[in-house]
């Protein structure tokens, strides 16, 4: 946009120009200005006639002191090294709803404060097995051993894991330095123990294809407890796709050491902690952000209930900034292991 001032003067070094008998073409083109915009001044004045619209800003748009509030939120000791998607639940469960997730995630990368954390690759997919489906705990569980690294080149301590599929919980666990079916036996029968599971009660039990899950020890155990085998397809690891990815959390937690493990003890010393903290207190994002111990007693409903409460309640304190439905915080009432993809299911009919 030119100013007044500054029209006139081109104004009027064009005219003086012209008068010496330049073209009003050349002239304005020296000046700088189209010759329609000189000719557009002589008719109607120097006066800007265009419309100018003043946009109100967005109904929607936080103002400075809650963006202020999130940043300063996730700068607390407690929340700095967690993501918006672990944030966000805990504060809705202490009843505090400050954004979204997305929101938070906007204004972190407009601070220049958001990176991205990970090391692994985009899972890849595969067809998948027969279905084993979970609507409680303790129906479906899945269990693989995965190595932990000693202080002697070669040698490793192998660490046993079952866990509970429907709400992810670790229902049992031990450190060996061997691998063996007599070892894993003993582990599912203190776990049986351990979850109190009456013996008419079947549970089905997911592994792969090692040696230890189909010795002639672990099979005759499973049986005399009555749990029920279900293998993994040989070479595919997706299809025992809960305890892969629970060996992913335990090994890339932060707290996972940096230095291998001393002896036997000090490797059954960290699990235990890990154990501890991850059922108890990691917030698992395959549960809606509830812990595995409160969906394992059955704790989520009502405090996944009450996060719509409160997500209600702020949509009608500030409906302009909710586009549509609130989150999904709703209860999962089924956990499948491997489910079928439905072009699967059409060559099973």
């Amino acid at each position: 946009m030119i100013a007044r001032d500054e029209r006139q003067m081109a104004m009027a070094l064009i005219d003086e120009a012209m008068a010496q008998g330049a073209r009003q073409a050349k002239a304005c083109e020296v000046v700088g200005i189209a010759s329609r915009s000189f000719q557009r001044w002589q008719n109607t004045g120097l006066s800007d006639r265009r419309q100018v619209f003043e946009r109100p800003p967005p109904a929607n748009k936080l103002d400075a002191q809650e963006r202020q509030a999130i940043i300063a939120m996730c700068n607390t000791d407690e929340f700095r090294s967690q993501s918006p998607k672990q944030i966000v639940p805990t504060l809705a469960d202490r009843g505090i709803y400050l954004a979204s997730e997305s929101t938070f995630y906007r204004v972190l990368r407009a601070e220049d404060m958001l990176q991205h954390r990970g090391r692994g690759r985009p899972p890849t997919r595969t067809d998948t097995p027969r279905a084993c489906v979970a609507s409680a705990a303790n129906q479906v569980w899945s269990w693989d051993i995965t190595y932990l690294a000693s202080t002697v080149k070669g040698w490793f301590f192998y660490l046993y894991l079952f866990m509970d599929i429907y709400s992810r919980k670790i229902v049992g666990w031990e450190v060996y330095d061997t691998e063996s079916s007599e070892q894993a036996a003993q582990v599912l029968r203190k776990t049986r123990l351990a979850e109190a599971n009456a013996p008419e009660q079947e549970v089905i039990l997911h592994a792969d294809n090692g040696s230890p899950m189909k010795g002639a020890t672990m099979l005759a155990t499973m049986q005399k407890l009555g749990v029920v085998p279900s293998f993994s397809r040989p070479a595919v690891s997706n299809d025992n796709a809960y305890s892969e990815a629970l060996f992913k959390t335990l090994k890339y937690v932060p707290g996972y050491p940096t230095r291998p493990f001393a002896d036997i003890e000090a490797a059954r010393q960290w699990v235990m902690q890990f154990v501890q903290w991850y059922n108890h207190s990691h917030r698992h994002s395959g549960l809606k952000y509830v812990t595995p111990v409160q969906r394992h007693e059955g704790r989520d409903i009502e405090i996944l209930a009450q996060r719509i409460r409160l997500y209600e309640a702020a949509k009608q304190r500030h409906p302009q900034r909710w586009s549509g439905k609130i989150r999904n915080w709703k209860h999962e009432p089924v956990v499948s292991l491997n489910p079928m993809r439905d072009d699967a299911m059409k060559k099973a009919a």
